[in-house]
């Protein structure tokens, strides 16, 4: 190894258009151009990261000046012909005045001067609009190339003046590929799951997977193992995943705690392992459906592996699993104990309901139903391992089955016919239909019951047949005193003017019962209309609104002993006009107090009183 090693990004940086990766779209048209004589004034080369932008920039540069490959691409820039400028450093408009300077010198050698310009996105306004009329309309000589990460961060009037070319993210194959043929030229043995493992690290990047590949031979040496590599970049390993995914099939709790628990001690970043474990899953969703395992990017050995996992899983829990996931990952960042939310994230995909087991079970009772098995005679054992069910069938057929309800319910239900005497022939008939009518309330209620229980949802108690019954008798008076009172509503009140007239005593009761503030924000209000039980008043101030509101239920309370029926307050706001009585003149208010007052009127009219000024 030489005194000054070299890394591998830059050992390997492409010299010509044939050995960039995955970028065959723009170097055959930058071949054509050139074989054609149509090299356009400015290119534009736009990419993710590490795709090779800068690199077709050299490459363009050196076919175009017909540069010797001694020189390789970062000797370019030391010749005359090729000037490279960092715009994230060189940003200003100074600068551009400067490149404005050198462009007026035409190449020492060869046909043109080009000018490739990084990151030209990091260019400010002012630096753009100084390079436009350059750019628009160069000298024959100059050529700029501008390589940019993000392109919408450039000026519309540059863009319409370049010729633009988006590079493409690299496949994890193609990485592949390219690294198995540096390991060969290195001497490197390294098997085809580590190859994978950095390729997907990358994320589409060969310049990240070469450096990658320097990191795990630093840490490895010349021998690169899975295990080790793992170690090495601090990534989660396939067997992980599984064992996770494992313990979430089998539902084993303990299994996963153990898991996080050892993944931590070895410093597991638990944002990059929910990463990871997304990805995870979505594979495994594509293994699920078969034909579209090309859509994984893993080695064969990995993909027969998702094949084996995806059979315990449904493609609606994984969908809901992948829900759960993707939403840990935007919460991780703001919670104070990682570690217990992760638990609890694993811990919620152990004891997740599966989707499959419970439609059985729903298809199960479906089919108690049509065989006619009474549901409530079923004993259910929620296990989703195993999903039995031992049903007791009826001895009659479901439609001919009438059960007679408890005395005890029917006296509840109705007291009047409960007894112990026979009914005579012209009641039977009615007395049989109200015993079907309970009976088919009790077998939805059964039904009720049992779908609850399958479903998972958790009660608070038990309640018994007579307990339904009886609540739903309760239910049946409450809804028939309901209708009563709006019966009596109806008769009783017919307009404001009936509140109008009770008002005073409802005021008197006012001021004995609520607070005092509330009691003078009652007194101020404005009955406006009574639509039904609702009762319309307004107020002045917000303040006045939000009182009533929150004492709504105490003032319709009051309302009721005083006319007898519940009235529902709405309470709106109108500001009251200006009061004008301040501008008027003293002889004007003066017989405004008249107007208001009889009996200051009756004494002017007989004494003739007037207004004494001092």
């Amino acid at each position: 190894m030489a005194n000054n090693y070299r890394a591998l990004t830059r050992t390997y940086r492409p010299q010509t258009f044939e050995d960039v990766v995955s970028q065959e779209h723009v170097s055959s048209t930058l071949k054509n151009a050139i074989k054609q004589n149509r090299l356009s004034h400015a290119y534009m080369f736009c990419g993710p990261r590490g795709v090779g932008k800068t690199t077709m920039a050299r490459v363009l540069a050196r076919a175009i000046n017909n540069i010797d490959d001694t020189v390789d691409g970062e000797s370019l820039s030391q010749t005359l012909n090729v000037v490279e400028i960092d715009a994230a450093s060189n940003n200003k408009v100074e600068d551009v005045h400067h490149l404005r300077e050198i462009v007026r010198v035409p190449p020492q050698s060869g046909r043109y001067k080009i000018f490739i310009i990084d990151e030209v996105h990091m260019l400010s306004k002012q630096a753009f609009n100084a390079l436009l009329k350059t750019l628009e309309e160069p000298p024959p000589h100059a050529i700029f190339i501008f390589a940019t990460t993000e392109p919408h961060k450039v000026l519309p009037t540059i863009l319409s003046r370049v010729q633009r070319f988006d590079f493409k993210r690299i496949s994890v194959d193609e990485i592949t590929s390219r690294l198995r043929d540096v390991c060969a030229k290195e001497g490197i043995t390294i098997d085809e799951e580590s190859l994978h493992t950095i390729a997907r690290k990358a994320d589409g990047a060969l310049r990240d997977a070469l450096g990658l590949m320097d990191q795990a031979i630093a840490f490895c040496g010349l021998n690169i193992q899975y295990n080790e590599l793992t170690q090495a970049l601090n990534v989660v390993g396939n067997d992980e995943l599984f064992e996770f995914t494992n313990a979430v099939a089998s539902r084993d709790a303990k299994a996963g705690l153990l898991l996080i628990d050892r993944l931590l001690k070895d410093g597991l970043d638990i944002q990059e392992f929910l990463v990871s474990l997304t990805l995870h899953l979505r594979n495994i969703y594509v293994a699920l459906q078969g034909e579209n395992m090309h859509l994984v990017e893993a080695t064969d050995d990995t993909k027969q592996r998702y094949a084996e996992v995806s059979a315990h899983f449904s493609e609606d829990n994984l969908l809901r699993m992948l829900h759960l996931v993707s939403e840990a990952q935007l919460n991780m960042r703001e919670v104070q104990q990682p570690r217990v939310y992760f638990e609890i994230l694993m811990l919620k995909l152990v004891h997740m309901s599966r989707v499959k087991q419970l439609g059985e079970l729903l298809t199960a009772m479906d089919d108690l139903k049509k065989k006619g098995i009474d549901p409530a005679a079923v004993s259910v054992t929620f296990d989703e391992r195993k999903p039995i069910t031992n049903a007791v069938p009826s001895s009659k057929p479901a439609e001919d089955k009438v059960e007679e309800p408890p005395k005890q319910i029917a006296k509840d239900l109705d007291p009047d016919t409960a007894n112990d005497e026979p009914l005579p022939a012209a009641d039977q008939e009615s007395e049989s239909g109200k015993n079907s009518a309970v009976q088919q309330k009790e077998n939805t209620a059964a039904d009720d019951d049992l779908e609850h229980l399958l479903m998972g949802k958790p009660y608070l108690r038990t309640m018994t047949q007579p307990d339904r019954l009886n609540g739903r008798a309760q239910e049946s008076a409450a809804s028939s005193s309901q209708v009563k009172e709006a019966e009596s509503v109806s008769i009783k009140l017919n307009g404001i003017e009936d509140i109008e007239e009770k008002w005073e005593l409802f005021l008197d009761l006012a001021n004995k019962n609520l607070s005092q503030t509330l009691y003078i924000i009652i007194r101020d209000v404005q009955l406006k209309d009574l639509k039904g039980t609702e009762l319309i008043v307004s107020v002045n101030s917000p303040f006045a609104v939000t009182a009533v509101e929150e004492h709504k239920m105490q003032l319709s309370t009051l309302m009721k002993e005083v006319i007898g029926v519940h009235i529902r307050f709405k309470c709106v706001c109108e500001r009251q006009k200006t009061n004008t009585e301040e501008a008027l003149s003293p002889y004007d208010r003066f017989r405004q107090l008249q107007k208001k007052d009889a009996h200051l009127k009756t004494i002017v009219e007989l004494f003739g009183a007037e207004l004494e000024y001092s």
